[in-house]
């Protein structure tokens, strides 16, 4: 009867811990759909990039840190705080006034949900045996898959009919009920491990991208390209990173260990997954807003057109199983990356005019191209390395995925901000009294006050924002077409290669 129980309970602690997985897997993709409307209510067009990039480079610059924290104090205390900071950003981003108190509750958002993943897929390795493992760590794996197909239209949905302040509350009953859960059923005997956690590599990580993305975003709007802020934050950030480097070389337990960039296939593979990354964050990023400014489709339908992505990645990704043991790793991702230039070359033809039909498809395609080459560069580079590298390789893989979409976000709110600023800058005359002197004349095409203006504003307005985002598209297609390239550096054959790293 005991073991019933025992059973019982073990699996009541995997669906809390799906469901707490389920707050940080649902995050990006409910938050973009909802981000054109938040900007139309807050304001601040020229800072939205932030609420991605802010959550993304805390995210990563505390993964590590709660890894060590975990093995030192154990995997539930390190969870709690973790989780509970998550909700306390939620709270308060659902509470934002504005579009810096949205950022900056956005990074406390991101500094809690660093303890979620790594920790919940820990746990399961703690709680279960090596044969029950792959079964629990697949429940744990459909959640990214579930809500990377539902968050988008979750946002939608609440936005349309509710509030898009939902899309950050709904976190609190859902957490809540997993913590509680948690509380009563997951037990744990702490075998403590002590580390050397590497702070300061984490703050000279996030000082430095955090300087070049002000220095992204800032570009062209604030001050000039060549001006001295330019070259104080992007030559301070470039700078601050050639030390994070150096730093790293000498750390004992680095966040980064730079021997994961000192071999051609982790170099490729590590390059490819960045890649990915910017790809990823650039359509959830802006298709929404491209959808919804542009073409003037509704939230509902703008998330299920971004959900398209999220279909075909897990398609893509679980049929690549097949392709990579039939044509090998190499030849796997490298069809990832040209469905993914195809995707990208799609999106360049996009226009105003375009129909959210062929949109949608796109995404689709974009998704199965990632899923195809995320998958085999994983699965390479975890085949190719001994067993105590395994650990190390898969998770600075992850982590330039994570800088990807940091660093990427950037250099598409970059693109899309110089390119309103230059347009907003000299409007026809019969425009220019209808518009704010500021980006915030973007958020004319989202709706909401627009009504009463005149026909040509709007056009001028719709155009200005399809011409930005079109630079986006393009920037999509050339990153495509860069990840092909790098990825043909790797090897034709990961036979015998254990030995070399």
């Amino acid at each position: 009867m005991s073991e019933v129980v025992e059973a019982r309970s073990r699996m009541l602690v995997v669906v809390a811990l799906m469901l707490t997985l389920a707050l940080t897997a649902m995050d990006s993709t409910i938050i973009a759909t909802a981000i054109p409307t938040i900007v139309r209510d807050l304001g601040g067009f020229s800072l939205f990039p932030w609420v991605f990039s802010i959550y993304l480079l805390t995210q990563a610059a505390m993964t590590p840190i709660y890894g060590k924290l975990a093995d030192q104090f154990g995997r539930k205390p390190i969870l709690f705080v973790g989780a509970l900071i998550f909700l306390l950003g939620s709270a308060l981003s659902g509470a934002s006034w504005n579009m810096v108190t949205l950022i900056i509750f956005r990074g406390l958002q991101g500094i809690g949900a660093a303890a979620i993943q790594p920790i919940t897929m820990t746990l399961a390795g703690d709680l279960f045996s090596i044969e029950e493992r792959a079964k629990m760590q697949g429940y744990l794996s459909s959640v990214w898959g579930l809500s990377a197909i539902i968050g988008p239209a979750i946002g939608g949905f609440f936005v349309q009919y509710a509030s898009w302040r939902w899309v950050f509350y709904i976190n609190i009953p859902i957490g809540a009920a997993a913590l509680i859960a948690l509380s009563i059923f997951l037990k744990e005997q702490v075998a403590r491990h002590p580390h050397k956690i590497d702070y300061v590599g984490s703050s000279l990580l996030i000082a430095s991208i955090g300087l070049m993305i002000t220095g992204l975003l800032e570009g062209g709007v604030k001050w000039a390209w060549a001006s001295a802020a330019s070259v104080a934050t992007l030559g301070g950030g470039a700078a601050l990173l050639v030390l994070f480097f150096v730093i790293e070389r000498r750390a004992k337990e680095p966040v980064l260990p730079v021997w994961v960039f000192s071999k051609r296939v982790l170099l490729a593979a590590n390059l490819a997954s960045l890649g990915i990354g910017v790809l990823t964050i650039g359509l959830s990023s802006y298709f929404p807003t491209f959808l919804q400014g542009v073409l003037h489709q509704t939230p509902l339908a703008a998330g299920f057109a971004l959900a398209a992505m999220s279909i075909g990645w897990p398609l893509a990704s679980a049929f690549s199983g097949r392709l990579y043991l039939k044509m090998g790793f190499r030849s796997t991702a490298l069809l990832g990356a040209i469905v993914s230039v195809l995707a990208g070359a799609g999106f360049v033809t996009l226009g105003v005019h375009s129909t959210i039909g062929i949109a949608a498809f796109f995404s689709f395609l974009t998704g199965v191209g990632l899923g195809l080459g995320s998958t085999s560069v994983v699965v390479l580079i975890q085949s190719i390395v001994p067993w105590n590298r395994r650990g190390v390789v898969t998770g600075s893989n992850m982590f330039t995925r994570q800088l990807g979409s940091t660093l990427g976000v950037a250099v598409y709110g970059s693109l899309v901000n110089a390119t309103l600023a230059r347009a907003f800058l000299h409007p026809p005359a019969g425009v220019a009294a209808h518009l704010p002197h500021s980006l915030n004349a973007a958020s004319l095409a989202l709706g909401g006050v627009s009504n009463h203006l005149p026909q040509a504003v709007l056009r001028f307005v719709d155009n200005a924002l399809a011409s930005g985002i079109h630079r986006v598209f393009v920037g999509i297609l050339v990153v495509a077409v860069l990840t092909f390239l790098v990825e043909w550096l790797l090897p034709k054959k990961a036979e015998n290669m254990e030995s070399t790293l």
